[in-house]
């Protein structure tokens, strides 16, 4: 029963446009409900109603530790004995980014701010002020955050011409971005020629997390670096989602492309909202103080945030990123196999310690591609898994995460979920509610 949920949810909707503070949150891609969350431990979460879920979604990505981890958490109790909030600098935040400026290879300095969004909108800032050029490219259906720049959208093929993709948002802004489709380097090379003398930068999720999980095509990056290179635009690589999941050194040091300039978020936070934006000291050396391009925020470097995520980053370089993507890849490989044995067509990309469930005929290599999954067929396995006590995104268009806190019985479990749900029928799934009540999680220190 989730009651409880339901009930906070409708007073919410009184409160907060949506009910929600992120509209994804809703759950109206899948005509549910949303889940309020009580409390979460390792990879399971509890409801108000006591339902508990093995967790898919993570925070969307931060919690790769798990939830509530004991170093980090302890972390992060240190930090707020000592205070929440200076608006002065702190020895946390230089700690940070010595961490972060050593694992990545592209990074030669960093700086902090509160959120993706604001990471990839003052890269952009910063692009455009050393180049001294207004346009920049990105690629239909990767996601940068909710700056007006970022928010437009295309037909097929190159769109030199976009339009605003939510109102509020000034024709104006988005005339400067153009759209080509992602693993289409061919489209890249014929924008740049026609244009590069326009274009500051192209902003691009190496890996695309959100149109669901789209890989690159073999080669793809390197011929990206390589054409931006040739014409003289700056590459930024958005890795708010895969920065220190792919491994320590994020997608640059995976497929061995160095960025001009890179966003990081997520991870980097411990679960505490952080976001941060890095690159070459030629161009990082123009930001206010420094140089003339401004960007401030009052609570960056906040010493809560800085010491979870630093707690976080030294359990990760002790951690077996290999052995975290052998186990994922056999999931999913083994999740496809018992969806196929449905009969629906069906296609489980991975990479690292991400997946993604496409109920598509044909491999996703590019929004078209996503945009052709079956969504009735998601629903029904949203629902369904959803009743079994399995927490998904409620979204194909989002990528599924696994923890280092996930265990083999959570992934047997989640494959046994999976046999269960009736994507054969139109009929409600018969499940009722079979979630296992949770009276409490074991507490930081009982886990430690």
């Amino acid at each position: 029963m989730t009651d409880k949920s339901r009930k906070l949810y409708e007073t919410a909707c009184t409160l907060i446009p949506g009910g929600v503070n992120s509209p994804v949150r809703a759950c109206k891609n899948v005509a549910a409900d949303p889940l309020f969350i009580a409390q979460g431990a390792g990879s399971h979460i509890v409801d108000l109603d006591g339902n508990e879920y093995i967790d898919f979604v993570l925070s969307w990505g931060p919690m790769i530790l798990g939830h509530a981890h004991p170093a980090v958490t302890a972390a992060i109790h240190r930090a707020a004995d000592l205070g929440t909030s200076y608006g002065a600098p702190c020895k946390a935040e230089v700690d940070l980014a010595q961490t972060i400026t050593d694992s990545v290879p592209g990074l030669e300095m960093i700086r902090m701010v509160n959120s993706g969004t604001e990471a990839t909108m003052s890269c952009v800032r910063l692009a455009r002020a050393v180049t001294g050029r207004d346009k920049i490219i990105k690629c239909i259906g990767c996601y940068h955050g909710h700056a007006d720049p970022f928010l437009a959208a295309a037909g097929s093929g190159v769109a030199t011409n976009s339009l605003p993709d939510s109102p509020g948002v000034p024709y104006g802004v988005v005339s400067n971005t153009i759209l080509v489709p992602y693993n289409d380097a061919e489209a890249l090379e014929k924008t740049l020629r026609a244009d590069a003398d326009a274009i500051a930068a192209m902003i691009i999720e190496p890996v695309a997390c959100n149109m669901g999980l789209v890989l690159p095509k073999d080669g793809y990056l390197k011929k990206v670096r390589e054409l931006c290179t040739a014409y003289g635009v700056l590459l930024i690589f958005d890795e708010v989602i895969t920065g220190f999941r792919l491994g320590m050194g994020g997608a640059q040091a995976f497929f061995a492309i160095d960025p001009d300039l890179s966003t990081f978020g997520k991870i980097i936070g411990g679960g505490l909202p952080v976001g941060a934006f890095g690159g070459k000291k030629e161009y990082m050396r123009q930001i206010a103080p420094e140089g003339p391009v401004y960007q401030a925020g009052t609570l960056s470097g906040n010493p809560l945030a800085m010491a979870a995520g630093q707690a976080t980053l030294l359990e990760l370089s002790r951690a077996d990123y290999a052995r975290l993507a052998t186990r994922t890849e056999n999931f999913a490989k083994e999740l496809e196999t018992i969806l196929r044995k449905k009969n629906v067509p069906v296609h489980v990309p991975t990479i690292a310690s991400m997946f993604s469930v496409f109920f598509t005929k044909e491999p996703v290599t590019d929004f078209d591609g996503a945009k052709s999954a079956d969504q009735k067929l998601f629903t029904r396995f949203y629902h369904g898994m959803r009743d079994q006590g399995i927490y998904l995104a409620p979204s194909s268009y989002e990528t599924g995460m696994l923890s280092f806190a996930h265990t083999e019985s959570d992934l047997e479990k989640t494959l046994d979920a999976a046999s269960r749900v009736p994507l054969w029928t139109k009929k409600a799934w018969p499940y009722g509610q079979w979630h296992r009540q949770a009276s409490s999680l074991p507490s930081a220190s009982e886990r430690a």
